[in-house]
């Protein structure tokens, strides 16, 4: 099906069952244990032995031996993969750092080495026995020093974009800001580590993993392993958190392939967690540099936005992609530059590019409203633009961040804010308010679906769509009821198995709108089979209640199956919709945070975060994903970081006690407000993801109310107290 023309009218508009608040239908299983992760698939592979990987305890240079006797001889041990019996490997196409290092290590914790043996203990403690020679060689780990140094690889022309006279337009203006702002490392730190069961029959592998798009993870282990993507089969049915760290196949589905090949066994993997922060990806930090211009009215004439950020490979961190898109400015420049780093691979993480970006932009928009002497939000709103402001013939589809600025703003008390900083106390606690804008792209890609209608009455949806426990499951079944007239009680949804029809996968907030477009598409094909079946028109047919309308006639849903089941299969395919028009999502933030007058400690006393994001499929889980990313913004504000050794040239907070995230206590009442919103052109169903704007723009905001409330302003993330204490007004 091909969706070329804004949508109209159609059966999703009905109502009965997309746009409510609805429970996850996987809910139970995941909260009474019962959920098989990639790890627990006991049944599917009985007899499945363990595998325990080395990482290299060098951030650069060679293995020029390792010793595997003692590790071979130890009890249990079935077998050792190395780079001298692993057979040559290629890279991925997503993420391209190699899996197995030898003779070449290119970052710390690489994998040099798999043991397998009957147990995880055995396992474990043989790979102690493990001895490796290296001889190590000088690595660039400082992205500071690296910023302005030959390290830098040269820029490509998609990494820059250029409007007007944006130097000659800032040297003019009335009023300037020139800033400069930094962002850590941040790791993913989902909850369920990178775990894999690789099992072979003959030629055919079969994976048990944690990945975000299956369809990716097919075409990436056939390549690296040098086979045909036919002999493949990947199942994941469930996933433990992702945030684009699972994005495709890492190391653990490799090393545990090539382990299960040479023990002739199946074998598990799990990635221990003080490994995955070196040996899996990361969101690279940024150094960046933010020039605006303005009238002395607060009209921006001219801004441009820098960034460098390293990495293993040559994918810069894309954190200037808000400034292109979110204010209004005749005189325009960004600019990306990524320089080599010999640090593990950076790659996606929540919202890559807007979240490290808008930490940035966001905070110097504020710093600009204070030049100008103007409110926040009422500077943000005077350069509102309708349309892209590098492609003014290119209208937005749906633009509503005034809106959710000036709602945000009525529901927050925005008017109790004191303009100058510090002037608020409520004891020992400075108190302050802070806001900033948000911006996430609305991609659809295309994604297929498999629609069974069976005997009982029972309609089973089969896609190999993930769910990284955003609620996949539930909006496809919301989908199918609505399309098919029946009740989510008769909708069976499986995912996450590459013997489906390929769906979108989970990840660019793509997932959402064009997953459920695609059994959209697979439910048309399916209604006109029923329909052909009951001898009615398909273009005038209305399914609703069980029962099947047309013409003045009605007859029930299962009349169609007298001559046996049916199924349908389609996948949605998008025109040129996304060129013709600018589609985007948006959000205005609301922060307030006390922070100790003594000791500079920050804490987030109220969040608000209202939302413009199109048909809203699942109002239950569509609030999750929005303070799941405010919780991570407050993280990312407030505490993580990825601290670089630059020396040893490796992360050394590598484990979930040093590297911290928000605790329950941490986090204070937050709210959510969606504005009514349909965009006819993203696809039938209107709806766009919303499981990455939650977290852009909610670090600024919270940077903004700790100067709102200390008169400091920091502009190197994170905010920890002790950019603070020298600078606190003096105490009472």
């Amino acid at each position: 099906m091909k969706f070329d023309t804004p949508a109209v009218k159609n059966p999703i508009d009905r109502l009965k069952v997309v746009g409510k608040a609805t429970e996850r239908i996987d809910g139970p299983l995941k909260t009474t244990g019962t959920a098989t992760y990639a790890y627990e698939q006991h049944a599917a592979a009985p007899d499945a032995v363990y595998g325990y990987i080395v990482g290299a305890a060098i951030p650069k240079g060679r293995i020029e031996s390792i010793d595997l006797a003692q590790a071979s001889a130890a009890p249990g041990v079935l077998g050792i993969v190395t780079s001298h019996n692993a057979g040559k490997l290629d890279i991925g196409g997503f993420y391209v750092a190699r899996a197995l290092a030898g003779p070449e290590v290119d970052h710390y914790h690489q994998a040099v080495a798999i043991v397998v043996a009957e147990t995880f203990e055995q396992a474990r403690a043989a790979a102690q026995l493990v001895r490796v020679r290296y001889a190590r060689s000088a690595g660039a780990f400082d992205l500071a020093a690296a910023k302005d140094s030959s390290q830098l690889l040269p820029a490509r022309p998609a990494q820059a974009s250029s409007v007007g006279d944006f130097d000659g337009a800032f040297a003019a203006a009335s009023v300037t800001l020139d800033a400069a702002y930094t962002t850590p490392d941040h790791a993913h730190a989902m909850m369920e580590p990178h775990a894999t069961i690789a099992a072979w029959s003959g030629e055919k592998l079969t994976l048990w993993t944690a990945i975000q798009l299956v369809g990716w993870g097919l075409r990436d282990i056939a390549k690296i392993l040098g086979m045909a993507k036919e002999n493949v089969h990947i199942v994941a049915p469930y996933i433990g958190g992702g945030f684009g760290g699972k994005g495709s196949i890492l190391s653990d589905a490799v090393l545990a392939a090539l382990a299960a090949r040479q023990v002739g066994r199946p074998v598990k993997v799990t990635l221990q967690r003080a490994l995955m922060f070196n040996n899996t990806t990361h969101r690279a930090a940024t150094i960046q540099r933010i020039r605006i211009g303005a009238t002395r009215a607060g009209k921006i004439t001219a801004i441009g936005h820098e960034s460098w950020s390293g990495n293993l490979g040559e994918r810069p961190e894309s954190a200037t992609a808000p400034t292109r898109i979110l204010y209004a400015g005749a005189h325009r420049m960004t600019r990306l530059r990524v320089a080599h780093l010999d640090l593990p691979e950076a790659s996606a993480m929540r919202a890559p590019g807007e979240a490290p970006g808008m930490m940035a932009l966001e905070i110097a928009m504020d710093e600009m409203a204070e030049k100008l002497k103007l409110d926040p939000v009422a500077f943000r709103i005077l350069n509102d633009t309708q349309v892209d402001p590098e492609s003014p013939h290119k209208p937005f589809s749906k633009r509503q961040l005034v809106e959710c600025m000036k709602l945000g703003a009525e529901k927050f008390g925005w008017d109790q804010r004191q303009a100058k900083p510090a002037a608020r106390r409520d004891g020992r606690w400075l108190v302050g308010l802070g806001m900033a804008a948000g911006v996430r792209g609305a991609p659809v890609v295309k994604s297929a679906a498999r629609v069974k209608l069976g005997r009982n009455g029972i309609v089973t949806v089969e896609t190999d769509m993930t769910d990284i426990g955003t609620g996949s499951y539930t909006i496809l079944a919301q989908t199918a009821a609505e399309m098919l007239g029946v009740g989510l009680d008769k909708v069976v949804v499986r995912l996450g198995d590459s013997q489906f029809p390929e769906g979108a996968g989970s990840g660019g907030q793509f997932g959402a709108a064009s997953s459920t477009a695609g059994v959209y598409a697979a439910c048309i094909k399916l209604r006109a089979l029923v329909a052909q079946r009951l001898g009615f028109n398909s273009g005038e047919v209305e399914f609703a209640d069980g029962r099947v309308r047309a013409g003045g006639n009605s007859r029930p849903l299962l009349d169609a199956l007298a001559q046996g089941e049916l199924q349908a299969e389609d996948a949605m395919e998008y025109g040129d919709l996304s060129k013709r028009y600018a589609q985007q999502t948006f959000a205005a933030h609301f922060v307030e945070v006390g922070v100790d007058a003594a000791t500079g400690e920050i804490r987030i006393r109220r969040m608000l975060a209202v939302c413009a994001a199109g048909r809203i499929i699942n109002p239950m889980a569509a609030r999750s994903q929005i303070i799941g990313g405010m919780t991570m913004g407050a993280g990312a504000a407030l505490m993580e970081e990825l601290v670089v050794d630059k020396r040893a040239g490796f992360f050394v907070n590598h484990d979930l006690a040093g590297y911290e995230v928000p605790v329950h206590a941490d986090i204070p009442h937050q709210d959510v407000i969606f504005l009514d919103e349909v965009d006819p052109t993203i696809g039938p169903l209107k709806a766009k993801g919303v499981g990455e704007l939650g977290i852009s723009g909610v670090p600024a905001a919270i940077a903004n109310a700790v100067y709102n409330a200390t008169g400091v302003r920091v502009r190197d993330y994170p905010i920890t107290l002790d950019k603070l204490l020298a600078h606190l007004p003096q105490l009472a």
